[in-house]
């Protein structure tokens, strides 16, 4: 077995991150693989040396709507195979899901739906949170490990949130949304971080407009979830605070595989 490091990280823009120490982020970091979420970019929209000279296999999914959603993938091993979405138009067409298939496990990529500007947003997200928990679960049952990160969207529990109470009626920390991550832990998916690290104020993201971020009143809202098959695997999960660029901060695991 070889100890691989995987990062996550919404970007919250990839063209305009590029500018904000992106490069020496990846040149200092170097992980083995690395997930992104909110790209707001297709391949042909990033300057090609940029991808290519670190040596990495690339891999996008973007949304139809231009500078919206969007997921990447940089691995330095090249995977089996990798899919974009669910096969299901609805959530497909957003660009929100890479699934990348390495044989000793799948990694699921994801930045799921925010259900802050309507209900029927809300509605959105949580059929995508069921439509993503079936796909999971036939991965699942098929015997395969996996591994599950991105922007999920929701704060957990009430450690996982700075101000529990007066965000308890706002998406991202419903009853509803806060119910569906304890259904997937139930279906036997483990919140990695909370593995190695239960002390308060670790949090993934931050309001830029209010400065949040030099207060830490933040949300932990981005997750790494492994499949309990692989539980014995991994070695480290870590949010990665000190990083900047972004209102989110990068978030890792080191797994055995």
């Amino acid at each position: 077995m070889t100890e691989l490091e995987i990062l996550s990280w919404n970007v919250n823009g990839l063209r305009a991150i590029l500018k904000k120490g992106f490069v020496d982020f990846m040149q200092e970091k170097n992980p083995d693989i690395l997930c992104l979420q909110e790209t707001r970019a297709s391949e042909e929209q990033l300057p090609p040396e940029i991808m290519t000279s670190w040596g990495y296999h690339v891999y996008f999914a973007s949304g139809e709507k231009k500078g919206y959603s969007g997921v990447a993938i940089l691995s330095k091993v090249k995977p089996l195979s990798v899919a974009r979405g669910f096969g299901i138009p609805e959530f497909d067409r957003e660009g929100r899901v890479l699934i990348a298939d390495y044989g000793a496990f799948v990694l699921l990529n994801i930045y799921f739906p925010n259900g802050k500007a309507s209900p029927e947003r809300l509605a959105y997200k949580m059929r995508f949170y069921n439509a993503f928990l079936e796909y999971a679960d036939r991965l699942k049952a098929q015997g395969r490990k996996i591994v599950v990160c991105g922007d999920v969207n929701t704060a957990h529990k009430e450690i996982d949130i700075a101000r529990p109470r007066e965000n308890s009626k706002i998406s991202g920390f419903l009853p509803v949304e806060r119910a569906w991550m304890d259904k997937l832990i139930a279906h036997g998916y483990v919140d990695t971080f909370r593995l190695f690290n239960d002390q308060p104020g670790q949090y993934t993201f931050w309001d830029t407009v209010t400065r949040a971020r030099e207060r830490n009143v933040g949300w932990r809202i981005d997750y790494f979830f492994v499949s309990e098959n692989l539980k014995e695997q991994l070695k480290a999960a870590f949010i990665m605070t000190e990083i900047m660029g972004s209102d989110h901060c990068p978030i890792g695991i080191r797994l055995d595989a």
